[in-house]
C-alpha cells in the first residue's frame, strides 16, 4: 500500500476498523478484564495506537499527529515515553513501532524514497534495516525474546502479502489458501502459536500451530471483520472485531474457538493489541471526537468465554459469506494497527 493510500485510510481505521487439550488445561473457570490506566503520547491532538507489550510492561506503538504524520514510540513501564521513533530512511512521515521484546529491541516499518514499505530493528539507538530477501515490501509486526519475528511481505508488487515467521534464523512463509493477503502479527516465546489475519472478502482471524497447521477463520458470532493482533505464552490471544452496527469490539480469544468481548466504557471502538504473560493488555479506544487513546488493562483469571463461529480447516471453502469488500467494511488500512 502506497503512502497516499495509507494516509487516506488512517482516519477510517480509527473510526470503523475497525493443541486443544493443552489450551483447555490453561483456562480457568472465570475472570474479567479491567482497565488499569489510560495514556497518550505527549502533544495536542495526537492519536495513540499501542501495538505490543513486553514482560517488563514496556509498550511499543504508533502515534499520529494532527497532520497524520505517523511515528513510533515506546512507553516505558514507569510511564515515561521515548522520543518519537523515526527511521532515518523515512522520507514521507510514516514510521511505525510494531513489536518489542524484553531486551527492548523494537521492530517496525517505514516508507522510504521508493514509496514502498520497508522494516527495521531498533536496539540501543541503532537502526538495522530489514527486508525479506527479494521482496518489494516488508512489514515487521513482532519480535519475541529469542529474537524470532513475524510479519508480512509482498514479493512482487502485486499487493498480495504473504505471512512469515523467522525462528532461529530460518524464515518460513505461508498464506491462507485463496486469501488476498495474509499477515503474521505475533509468535510467542515458545513458538507454539502464530496469530494474525487474512483477507478473503473481509478480514478474518487465524492461528498457526506448532506443526504448521493453519486454523481459520476465527470469527466471533456477529463479526463482519476480525483481526488477531497478539498473544502470550499462556496462548491467550487478543484482537478486535467489527459488527454490522459499525461498532468495533476488543477481542479476547482462547484457542481453539472461545472468545470474550471487551468494550472500553463509552466508546464504540476498542482494540486489544498486545498481551504479556502477566495478563496485562495494551490497546486503544476512540473518543467521540475521533482521537485514539492508549490504555492498559489486566486479565484476572480467564473471562467467561463463548463459542466463536465454526472453525474452518485448511483448503476447505470459506464458511463465512463474503461481505461488503469496500474499505469502509473493515477499516481500510493494511496492515491493520
Amino acid at each position: 500500500m502506497k503512502p497516499k493510500q495509507i494516509f487516506n485510510t488512517i482516519l477510517a481505521v480509527l473510526f470503523v476498523f475497525p493443541l486443544m487439550g493443552t489450551f483447555a488445561q490453561q483456562a480457568v473457570s472465570s475472570g474479567s478484564i479491567e482497565v488499569i490506566t489510560t495514556f497518550d503520547f505527549p502533544g495536542t491532538g495526537n492519536s495513540t495506537l499501542p501495538q505490543k507489550i513486553n514482560e517488563r510492561g514496556d509498550v511499543v506503538g504508533i502515534f499520529l499527529d494532527s497532520n497524520l504524520v505517523s511515528r513510533g514510540f515506546v512507553r516505558f513501564s514507569d510511564g515515561s515515553f521515548s522520543a518519537p521513533i523515526v527511521d532515518p530512511n523515512d522520507t514521507v512521515g510514516f514510521t511505525e513501532g510494531r513489536g518489542i521484546n524484553n531486551s527492548r529491541t523494537v521492530d517496525g516499518d517505514y516508507v522510504g524514497g521508493d514509496n514502498e514499505l520497508h522494516s527495521f530493528f531498533l536496539s540501543n539507538g541503532t537502526f538495522t534495516q530489514y527486508d525479506v530477501h527479494g521482496a518489494l515490501e516488508t512489514n515487521l509486526l513482532s519480535i519475541n525474546d529469542a529474537g524470532d519475528f513475524t510479519g508480512g511481505f509482498d514479493p512482487d508488487g502485486s499487493g498480495i502479502f504473504q505471512a512469515f515467521v523467522s525462528v532461529g534464523g530460518t524464515l518460513t512463509s505461508f498464506s491462507v489458501p485463496g486469501a488476498a493477503s495474509t499477515f503474521a502479527y505475533e509468535t510467542n516465546n515458545s513458538n507454539q502459536l502464530v496469530v494474525g489475519y487474512y483477507i478473503l472478502g473481509v478480514l478474518h482471524g487465524y492461528y498457526r500451530d506448532a506443526s504448521g497447521v493453519l486454523h481459520f477463520p476465527i470469527d466471533p458470532s456477529g463479526s463482519t471483520a476480525t483481526v488477531l493482533f497478539g498473544l502470550n505464552d499462556r496462548n491467550w490471544v487478543v484482537g478486535r472485531y467489527g459488527d454490522s452496527s459499525g461498532a468495533t469490539h476488543g477481542l479476547f480469544f482462547v484457542p481453539p474457538n472461545s472468545f470474550f468481548t471487551f468494550d472500553y466504557p463509552g466508546s464504540t471502538f476498542t482494540s486489544l493489541n498486545g498481551i504479556n504473560d502477566q495478563g496485562v493488555i495494551c490497546g486503544r479506544y476512540v473518543d467521540a471526537s475521533g482521537i485514539a487513546h492508549g490504555f492498559l488493562a489486566r486479565v484476572t483469571g480467564t473471562p467467561p468465554t463463548k463459542a466463536a463461529g465454526p472453525e474452518m480447516k485448511p483448503n476447505s471453502p470459506s464458511l463465512v459469506a463474503p461481505l461488503n469488500p469496500s474499505p469502509s467494511a473493515w477499516g481500510g488500512a493494511m496492515p491493520a494497527r
